[in-house]
């Protein structure tokens, strides 16, 4: 025994083995030192910069709230990002050099927990439980918000009401037809009506719009529309809703002088105002990637206040003894400032708005110190108080393309070779002129490739020729289009603006043109089925590493956003699309072709299964799938997925079946789909979507090949805004 107990120390004794014991924390600390080492050299030959990758974490953590379901899983990540903070600072010596890193590395995890920490508290601080089933309600109301939307032929109140049941006040937003409006029914006002009202609506399928989640931070319990007339008890105060009027009436002003489609893209410009726009041109200027130009963003922005700078500095020039005596750049760059967020306010202060204004803000900061001013620190401050404003925003289209387009700039024009390629040299006015074309185009080119995933994880289809249409578009709208604008509305304190607004219309109707050629032809737009929410976040992790970086370390962007092409290449399309009612389902062929089960064209759930199956044509019914049988309440079809023959059962109707034969029709089934409770007799072989089951999961998309389904309800969680049916 004592023989096998001394082989176990090769060398000297037992003093020596506690000698090693001893020495081993410090062998780990000088592995870590050289950790330390690699990634403090790494981060200084790739230009780390704090700023923009501290907000990279805060919304990371924004993210993240939405991504987990459950609070447990909330206060986890917190508590996991606080010990990832604490650790980086435990993991070196005080002593240690590195001082940089451990505060990048808590500074990180701390942003993390703030931003989950942040979304929650607003979710808990805005929230509002949704009413509990569809109801008839009169209510009493006070007008919070007008929205008009003449293409639609109808307006928009935003009501707060008191609900007397539960003794808690709601807010509303009801639809009242063109024919039933009142200039009178404005901010302010209070007003007796009776309405339809529902809760807000879930996904109708996995992938579509989430209006319960946006209506929950709007603070919206219901949504309807009106039944009958709309009463004015109380008219609204003189003051209220000052800005709103403004805007109201510069949108009326612009459509008054300027008639037809190209009126309506005035009044967007002038007063941020797009509910004039008709549906048609709203698809064209989308499927040619010039939707950008309809929202309220850095363009416009940037171009009224580079106009406001340019006019205060010339004509401050004009006074020798003033120009003396003040900071013409100040003073020009103040005066700007207040442009900007006058437009911003008069525009609707949407969050692409309010990222433009405090970019462009910080851009005339830059210019009166004399500082780089257009830097990713400019981008993340933007960042920063649009989260902490709304930190929801982080999960909408808007929010993700207009940064990403800034982001995708910013980068673009900051890395060397541009520079180099743009920096001054002697040489001709055509090759200055041809150089700048160029880089419009390059540029155009950077923003369609970085909005390209967004557009399709939201929208599903995308214009594929948006940088050339760009390339005209831009310069027509910021140096022609918007100027002619401002001009006549200066000119129509005379009565002298007719001859500008004809001028406008001109360029706007080019515009138009441009957008409907560019949407018209072959392969114009890109449709894909729904794609994943990793496929996004690949894409996403990619562009952030290849622009935040610099030198050859940002390369390994290239790496994720690979992985992420090849995610969306394989996509697959749905077999199946049921709605969450069960009343509408789409059936894809081999061919990609839809078959839907009822003739209801322009409907919203016909074109949900049209967009999320990734197709243009129009659907043809079920009864017309080779192999269907369908009587007057069901329809019986076979669907050969790799050499494997499923046999659906769809019900078109609610009529009572006899339960027998009900019963040996669903043995006989794959999977049954009805809109109704079917009775526990009903046993197909795989899966029975009937009322009951699709109360609890929401919108199922199929895909039989994988033998797997896509429900609503895996991306709900407990979040307020998602209670399955039974639980109402």
């Amino acid at each position: 025994m004592a023989t096998q107990g001394a082989s176990r120390v090769p060398f000297g004794d037992a003093d020596d083995t506690a000698d090693v014991a001893v020495q081993r924390p410090w062998r780990m600390r000088a592995l870590l030192s050289r950790f330390g080492d690699g990634i403090e050299a790494f981060l200084g030959n790739s230009g780390f910069d704090r700023g923009p990758w501290l907000v990279v974490a805060l919304a990371a953590g924004i993210g993240s709230w939405f991504v987990l379901g459950e609070p447990w899983q909330w206060m986890g990540a917190i508590g996991l990002a606080l010990l990832v903070s604490i650790a980086s600072q435990a993991s070196f010596s005080r002593r240690d050099e590195r001082a940089g890193l451990r505060l990048a590395g808590s500074a990180l995890g701390i942003a993390f927990a703030l931003g989950m920490a942040l979304i929650w508290v607003r979710s808990e601080m805005v929230g509002a439980e949704p009413i509990a089933r569809p109801a008839l309600m009169q209510l009493d109301a006070r007008i919070l918000d007008r929205e008009e939307q003449p293409a639609e032929g109808r307006v928009r109140l935003v009501l707060a009401v008191r609900d007397a049941e539960n003794a808690r006040p709601l807010k509303l937003r009801v639809n009242v037809p063109a024919a039933r409006d009142d200039a009178s029914f404005r901010e302010g006002a209070r007003v007796r009506l009776r309405a339809r009202l529902m809760p807000p609506s879930p996904p109708l399928l996995p992938g579509a719009y989430d209006f319960a989640r946006s209506a929950w931070f709007k603070g919206y319990a219901a949504t309807g529309s009106l039944v009958g007339d709309v009463e004015l008890v109380e008219p609204a105060p003189p003051a209220s809703g000052l800005i709103a009027s403004i805007q109201r009436s510069l949108s009326g002003h612009v459509r008054e002088h300027l008639d037809g489609p190209s009126g309506t893209i005035a009044a967007a410009f002038a007063s941020g105002d797009r509910g004039s726009i008709s549906e048609a041109d709203e698809v064209a200027m989308r499927d040619a990637g010039l939707t950008h130009l309809l929202s309220i963003s850095g363009l416009h922005v940037s171009a009224v206040i580079a106009a406001a700078y340019f006019l205060a500095s010339k004509l401050i020039a004009l006074f020798p003894w003033l120009t003396l005596r003040i900071r013409i750049p100040l003073v020009a760059a103040a005066i700007a400032a207040l442009a900007g967020i006058a437009y911003t306010l008069l525009t609707g202060a949407q969050v692409p708005t309010v990222r433009s204004c405090v970019g462009a803000m910080l851009v005339l900061i830059a210019l009166a110190l004399g500082r780089e001013p257009l830097s990713m620190r400019m981008v993340a401050v933007a960042a920063v108080v649009v989260l902490f404003l709304w930190p929801e925003s982080l999960v909408g289209p808007s929010f993700q393309m207009s940064f990403a387009a800034v982001i995708g700039i910013v980068a673009l024009h900051n890395s060397r070779p541009v520079r180099d390629f743009l920096a001054p040299r002697e040489e001709s006015g055509a090759r200055w002129f041809g150089r700048r074309i160029l880089m419009l185009f390059a540029t155009g080119m950077v923003i369609e490739i970085a909005l390209m995933p967004i557009v399709l994880f939201h929208f599903h289809r995308a214009g594929l020729y948006g940088a050339f249409a760009n390339v005209i578009a831009i310069p027509l709208v910021t140096f022609i289009s918007m100027p002619l604008i401002a001009v006549a509305l200066v000119f129509d304190l005379i009565g002298a603006g007719a001859p500008f607004w004809w001028l406008a219309g001109v360029s706007l109707d080019l515009l138009l043109e441009i957008a409907r050629t560019t949407a018209a032809q072959p392969g114009a737009v890109k449709l894909v089925a729904n794609i994943r929410l990793a496929t996004l976040l690949m894409f996403l992790a990619g562009a952030l590493w290849i622009a935040l970086w610099r030198g050859r370390s940002r390369l390994w962007g290239f790496v994720p956003a690979l992985i992420g092409v090849g995610m969306l290449l394989s996509t697959p399309t749905p077999d199946i699309l049921v709605t969450r009612d069960g009343r509408d389902i789409g059936v894809v062929d081999e061919d990609g072709l839809v078959h839907v089960l009822r003739e209801s064209k322009g409907s919203y759930a016909r074109d949900n299964i049209v967009e999320l199956a990734g197709t243009e044509a129009s659907p043809i019914l079920l009864s017309e799938w080779e192999g269907a049988r369908c009587s007057a309440d069901f329809c019986s079809l076979p669907i050969t997925r790799n050499e494997r023959t499923w046999h659906v059962l769809v019900a078109k109707t609610r009529n009572r079946i006899d339960e027998r034969q009900l019963a040996a029709a669903c043995e006989r089934a794959d999977i049954v789909i009805a809109d109704r409770w079917l009775p526990r007799s009903c046993r197909p072989k795989w899966m029975k979507a009937d009322g009951r089951f699709l109360e609890k999961s929401g919108g199922l998309a199929i895909h039989l090949s994988d033998e797997r389904f896509d429900a609503v309800v895996d991306s709900q969680g407990r979040h307020g805004w998602w209670r399955p049916t039974t639980d109402r």
